[in-house]
């Protein structure tokens, strides 16, 4: 059963990789791995803190070319390995508490999050899907208009990692 609802602001972006589903899961769901490639382009992760259970988190700083940081956190709610993980998402601050989005304006201050991963002749197909949670209109208008920023985001973070995928 899903976990996330489909609502009229579904994030979703889907990637095909040439890697068995187990090493895709491994990149998603082991520290040393995940340090390795998760971000944007041009963003590293000099902070990487895992707790894979559900209940327990991921909190992480990315850290960009220029010198730029912005925090962030997930809460693991389903661990479906080598299948689904399901967390809400949010900005944090270096302590871990939950922070506003550092670019200002309106955002959803939790998102519901699903990755799922499928396979078929030895290539994983992953899908991410998010949602606002409990989010006020203008919230969810905000995080419906940043969609193409996320999908650039989303969209350089899959290229990182296919390239670590493929030099294992």
């Amino acid at each position: 059963m899903p976990a996330a609802v489909k609502s009229d602001v579904d994030f979703v972006l889907t990637r095909v990789f040439n890697a068995p589903r187990t090493r895709v899961w491994a990149a998603w769901t082991e520290r040393a791995q995940l340090a390795r490639w998760f971000g944007p382009q041009g963003f590293t992760i000099p902070v990487c803190n895992l707790d894979l259970r559900e209940g327990g988190s991921f909190h992480y700083c990315m850290r960009g070319d220029d010198g730029f940081e912005m925090w962030g956190k997930w809460v693991f709610r389903e661990i479906f390995a080598p299948e689904r993980l399901v967390w809400v998402q949010s900005f944090s601050d270096a302590q871990g508490g939950v922070a506003g989005s550092p670019f200002g304006g309106e955002w959803p201050p939790e998102i519901l999050s699903t990755t799922t991963l499928t396979e078929a002749d030895g290539k994983t197909t992953l899908t991410v899907r998010q949602s606002p949670l409990n989010a006020a209109d203008a919230e969810r208008q905000a995080f419906a208009g940043m969609q193409a920023s996320m999908n650039k985001g989303w969209g350089g973070t899959f290229e990182k990692l296919a390239d670590f995928l493929a030099k294992r």
